[in-house]
């Protein structure tokens, strides 16, 4: 069994909330010791990680790949290489792809796949209703059984509450998490932007935050009638803080995330009809994300995702009411991330609390910490460094990044999966 210890590394350990100077030592893909432990042992590989940060991998819940169907946007191979260069160890995929993942003979050919060419973990969520169309479930259990780990119809709203009622209901039978997108379907229908001034100004189709408080509203109540695990894809408005604020003190098993780019970005970087800006639901007003992001501080929202979602340059180059929703991001989170450390409104173990930790704990995984015998998931990255991004360097297939050309801090150095380097210099 072969050693490595990396020592002189500044440990992010969001269970115990420190971030300290200390080592680690890691052999067969676990991790074996931390801190004064780690540093006695002797080991096979000394790597000396100058004063850097050395964290849990991020498990990133809602990246899309286009396999089936889109593989000119992404494969798994260029998913992977992007989330090894990003610090991404596990990424959790969404079943909007074409056709959607809604059978176990697709799931089990989408798992082949990840297995085949991606670098990095990669785990899979299947559609909750077939063919994302709100009208019959899909066959859970069996499902489960060839690995889906959670169940979700992406953006499609589930509009009959009798077939997500019924849903709901098998899906706590059976343990299986349900994740929901919250949008009144009706009063967001359409909209690219949000209910303001500045959408008015742009004439620009909007939606009320409302539209947010309305579907968060509705999935209560149906979880208090079905007892169902459910999590929140993306709460993005102050509106709809309180109402999870109950849920979760009146013993409901839910959590919440926010995509990285509803945390760090507002309805005024549209500016001049930005169609990499555009994203679902649409970017909101600053206050806001100062309202969501000091919910991540305090830990009524549990994650931060990606929500990566590739889109190539022909559906970008459109009218902003026509061009497609979303942005690629494994390869920015941590640097986009890395604008709340700075700011001063997040701490780096706070970070990986929502970038690591709660998102494992939510899928039952046993990563996201640095607890001994752990799986040696790591980053290790400079959160100083600057740099200008070029979206044409990242190992994307597609390139929608809103951040292209962004003055960022903080590079990824190397990540290991397993125990293994899969991304980063030779030490």
């Amino acid at each position: 069994m072969t050693t490595t210890l990396l020592t002189n590394a500044r440990l992010i350990d969001p269970e115990a909330e420190i971030a300290d100077l200390g080592s680690l030592l890691m052999a067969d893909g676990k991790i074996l010791a931390t801190g004064a432990e780690a540093e006695q042992a002797a080991a096979d590989h000394v790597i000396d990680c100058r004063g850097l940060c050395l964290a849990p991998g991020i498990v990133d819940i809602g990246v899309k790949v286009c396999e089936p169907g889109e593989r000119h946007k992404e494969s798994f191979g260029t998913a992977g290489a992007s989330a090894a260069a990003g610090g991404v160890t596990t990424i959790v995929t969404r079943p909007d792809t074409l056709p959607s993942i809604d059978n176990p003979e697709t799931l089990e050919f989408v798992s082949r796949r990840a297995r085949e060419d991606s670098p990095v973990k990669v785990l899979h969520m299947a559609a909750l209703t077939k063919g994302r169309d709100g009208r019959e479930m899909t066959e859970i259990g069996f499902l489960l059984d060839a690995g889906a780990v959670a169940f979700t119809d992406c953006d499609h709203v589930v509009t009959n509450t009798k077939v997500l009622s019924r849903a709901l209901t098998y899906a706590r039978a059976r343990g299986a998490l349900v994740i929901g997108h919250i949008q009144e379907p009706g009063l967001s229908a359409g909209a690219c932007a949000t209910t303001g001034k500045f959408a008015a100004l742009r004439g620009l189709p909007a939606a009320s935050p409302m539209a947010e408080r309305m579907g968060i509203d509705r999935d209560i109540s149906l979880l208090e009638m079905t007892g169902a695990k459910y999590h929140f894809d993306q709460v993005t408005t102050a509106r709809a803080l309180p109402p999870l604020e109950r849920a979760k003190k009146n013993g409901l098993d839910v959590t919440a995330g926010v995509s990285i780019h509803h945390l760090t970005l507002n309805e005024y970087d549209v500016a001049d009809y930005r169609t990499f800006f555009k994203v679902k639901p649409p970017l909101r007003s600053e206050d806001d994300r100062k309202a969501v992001v000091e919910a991540v501080a305090s830990g009524l929202i549990d994650i931060i995702s990606s929500m990566h979602t590739p889109q190539d340059e022909e559906s970008k180059r459109l009218p902003f009411e026509e061009a497609a929703s979303g942005a690629v991001a494994l390869e920015t989170l941590l640097p986009a991330a890395m604008r709340l450390v700075h700011a001063g409104d997040l701490t780096l173990p706070v970070l990986f609390r929502a970038l690591s930790l709660n998102p494992a704990k939510r899928l039952g995984l046993d990563c996201g910490r640095l607890a001994v015998g752990a799986p040696a998931d790591l980053v290790l990255f400079d959160p100083d460094a600057p740099f200008v991004l070029d979206r044409f360097k990242m190992k994307s297939k597609s390139k929608n990044t809103p951040f292209d050309s962004a003055r960022m801090q903080g590079k990824v150095r190397a990540t290991w999966v397993n125990g293994v380097q899969v991304h980063g210099a030779e030490f």
